[in-house]
């Protein structure tokens, strides 16, 4: 199957070429405009419908219409000269409030929205009174606009609100101030929109530049980066098709998540491609490109297709998760990577296909001797001669590294908007008079059992329950619905709703005393965001449990049928189970030991065993791959490794490099939990790069010898060809690219030879 695809990619190239350009373009265009019908940004619309915050917001949708896409805005009104409100202020405020409510946005329109497949967010706000500051200082009002907080388009929806409110209060001489919700979304992509553009940049410059020192060639620099934006653009839109189709709601983060996946391992697996087709070129130089491109792309299209299912599984495993953001995003990643796979056995033997040695112009790399050991070579040499001390160093490295899980905790804040924003600002403004709470409450949500009339005096229980709580600093009087079967109360916390104190005290006193205050015959439940976390904390730390192991489990049976052995996927994941230690730890070691940071991101744990263990096990099986390859030629074992190291570790270190540069570009986010992420990943990728594949795996075969393959053989075969046995002798010429005769006779597959007649190799036939 693998050689069919790539055959047929080498044979056809510029059909190949041409059909990933025009599905590609059009795919990546429409999932472009069609990505934030599909995206959901209610954390509590993700989880299970048994916990608490996700009950509190079905009540809330069914009794008192809220809207999950609706997005609130806290408005700030004051006095210009500083002084407090007084009557006649307060009644301007109510007439712009009137006016605000029954206008019409109009959503502006870009060049790059599509309209029919684009949002359009055109609508009339709500805006509504909430409260005055004790001291008469400041009003604030409620704002609410419906929309996807994420799209660039609600943005700019909001930015109209926000001109037209300051243009209403300041005619009546008020002025005015935004937080909360969409404000601080708006505020955060403005402040970090030159920095993420100039870092994105940086990658894209530092991986071309990586291939132009690697490669010496503008092509190689390029080529790669042109093909996998293509197929990253088409992956994307392949998941925003596939949710459209079955109704499932992505998380925001998801289409950002799988262009970095895909960028780093895209352009991965075409570095396999390329390190190996230079090595061919050079060994084999009177050889037709075309042969050696069929030939490269079969011999590491099995090493990627193995990789690739690899991440596949372990991102798969996710779907078995209850919090539906990992549930989604798992297959989503899934799918993506097996649209980057059919790309690496297809689009990318076509481009070398039609490349060729000009691929690596205008360097004269493939006229250089192949015989210079490099610093390659060296390494090979060194872990060769040297495996004890080479694993024993690796371990203890790694080792120390994990040690620093001693202690560690999960922080779930949600990082909050950055201090030197506009909605940063008018926060700090309103916290120094009210309650942090005031603009995000807790809210409790009571409903009769049996579809009853409530009566106050049932809600005045849990409305003390409430007010002595420590840590709440207001209840508001209760809300009922238009029927009265139920009601809300609104609790004021004396904490910021996003912090890890917020949820302490909803997830144990809040819901202690709700639960025990609520009469016979009434349901209660709690929500707001504080509570949403403390459910979402419980999700994540249950799916944790589930997840590892299936993953794990997956992996090590995919490792097992691909490699035919029993003794090497044990030493791998043994490997890679020790990275991901070492790279957990080394995160708690700089952001909470050292840096001080009240933990580590909740997510970290997850997301650095999948991307860690799944994305390090690829390099694990391109030298796995090349180990068993060197060993079945014969010779020594320790010379087998060393060969191996020298040939592999070229593409594993500028692979490395290129996908740690790849995740590290989030670690200069303004959002702490992004920047852990970023950091996190980038270190894995690298440890898992030098340190296991380059280091500790060929160490540990060269110990164990070919052992490492038990309890199959590793079958001998001649050092340019395939396996000596009968049944493969016979196809030598087509395994290998050659025909029969020697390498005057090969011809690319499709060129008309005479005499003679083509056969399907490619090759004369008398």
């Amino acid at each position: 199957m693998i050689r069919s695809l790539t055959g047929y990619s080498t044979r056809r190239p510029w059909r190949v070429i041409i059909v990933w350009a025009v599905v590609g373009i059009f795919v990546t265009i429409v999932g472009q405009a069609l990505v934030f019908r599909v995206t959901h940004t209610d954390s509590a619309g993700f989880l299970p419908p048994q916990y608490d915050a996700a009950a509190a917001l079905r009540v809330a949708e069914e009794e008192f219409g809220a809207e999950p896409d609706a997005n609130a805005v806290t408005v700030l009104v004051a006095r210009r000269d500083g002084k407090p409100l007084r009557d006649a202020d307060e009644e301007r405020i109510k007439d712009a409030v009137r006016e605000l409510s029954a206008t019409r946005l109009q959503m502006p329109w870009t060049d790059e929205q599509i309209r029919g497949l684009s949002e359009d967010y055109s609508q009339v706000p709500r805006v509504a009174f909430m409260t005055n500051a004790p001291d008469r200082s400041f009003a604030l009002l409620d704002a609410r606009l419906r929309g996807n907080s994420t799209d660039p388009s609600m943005h700019s929806l909001y930015r109209v609100f926000h001109d037209r409110a300051e243009q209403e209060f300041g005619e009546a001489g008020l002025r005015t101030g935004f937080t909360g919700g969409l404000a601080d979304v708006v505020d955060r992509a403005d402040a970090e929109e030159t920095t993420q553009t100039v870092v994105g940049l940086l990658v894209v410059g530092l991986i071309v530049l990586i291939n132009v020192f690697v490669f010496r060639s503008v092509l190689a620099a390029f080529v790669p980066l042109l093909a996998v934006s293509v197929v990253g653009g088409t992956a994307v839109g392949t998941v925003v098709g596939a949710a459209l189709l079955t109704g499932f709601d992505l998380d925001p983060g998801t289409p950002s998540m799988i262009g970095t996946v895909l960028v780093g391992i895209g352009v991965d697996y075409f570095l396999f491609l390329l390190f190996r087709f230079r090595e061919e070129l050079r060994r084999r130089p009177q050889e037709h490109h075309r042969l050696v491109a069929a030939d490269v792309a079969g011999r590491v299209g099995t090493a990627v297709t193995s990789a690739a299912l690899t991440i596949v599984a372990a991102f798969a495993t996710l779907g078995v998760a209850t919090f539906g953001q990992f549930r989604v995003l798992g297959p989503s990643v899934a799918v993506s990577v097996l649209v980057m796979l059919v790309a690496s056995l297809t689009l990318m033997p076509a481009l070398l296909a039609v490349t060729g040695r000009k691929m690596f112009w205008p360097s004269r790399i493939l006229s250089e001797k192949a015989g210079r050991p490099g610093a390659a070579g060296r390494t090979g040499e060194w872990v060769a001669r040297r495996p004890l001390l080479v694993l024993v160093a690796s371990v203890t490295l790694l080792g120390a590294l994990a040690a620093g899980v001693v202690g560690v905790r999960m922080d779930f804040s949600t990082g909050g908007t950055p201090h030197d924003t506009a909605a940063a600002a008018t926060a700090r403004e309103i916290a120094g008079a009210l309650p942090p709470g005031v603009s995000d409450p807790t809210t409790v949500y009571v409903t009769a059992d049996d579809d009853r009339t409530l009566d106050s005096r049932e809600l005045d229980v849990v409305h003390r329950a409430l007010s002595e709580v420590d840590g709440v600093g207001k209840v508001a009087a209760p809300v009922f619905d238009a029927d009265r079967t139920a009601a809300r109360l609104d609790a004021y916390l004396t904490v910021d709703s996003q912090s890890q104190r917020a949820r302490d005290l909803v997830a144990g006193p809040v819901r202690q005393a709700v639960r025990e205050a609520t009469p016979a015959g009434l349901t209660a439940h709690v929500g707001g965001t504080a509570a949403v976390f403390a459910d979402v904390a419980t999700a994540v730390d249950r799916d944790l449990r589930t997840v590892f192991p299936v993953a794990a489990a997956l992996i090590a049976l995919i490792l097992v049928v691909l490699l035919r052995s029993l003794a090497a996927p044990v030493v791998l994941m043994l490997a890679v189970g020790l990275c991901f230690a070492a790279t957990f730890g080394a995160s708690a070691l700089a952001f909470q030991h050292i840096g001080g940071e009240a933990g580590v991101t909740f997510v970290l744990p997850l997301v650095l065993f999948l991307f860690v263990v799944a994305l390090g096990t690829d390099y694990n099986i391109l030298i796995s791959d090349r180990l068993r390859e060197e060993m079945a030629h014969g010779g020594s074992v320790r010379a087998a490794v060393a060969r191996a190291v020298r040939h592999t570790a070229p593409a594993v270190a500028t692979a490395g490099v290129v996908l740690a540069a790849s995740f590290g570009s989030l670690a200069v986010n303004a959002d702490p939990s992004t920047r852990q992420l970023g950091f996190a990943t980038a270190l894995g990728i690298l440890l898992s790069a030098f340190v296991v594949s380059l280091l500790l795996v060929p160490a540990a075969a060269a110990l164990l010898g070919r052992g490492m393959w038990w309890p199959v053989r590793v079958a001998r075969v001649r050092r340019d060809g395939p396996a000596t046995t009968p049944r493969n002798r016979k196809d030598t010429g087509r395994r290998t690219g050659r025909c029969p005769g020697g390498p005057d006779n090969a011809r690319p597959a499709g060129v008309r030879q005479s005499p003679g007649v083509r056969t399907s190799s490619g090759c004369s036939k008398p």
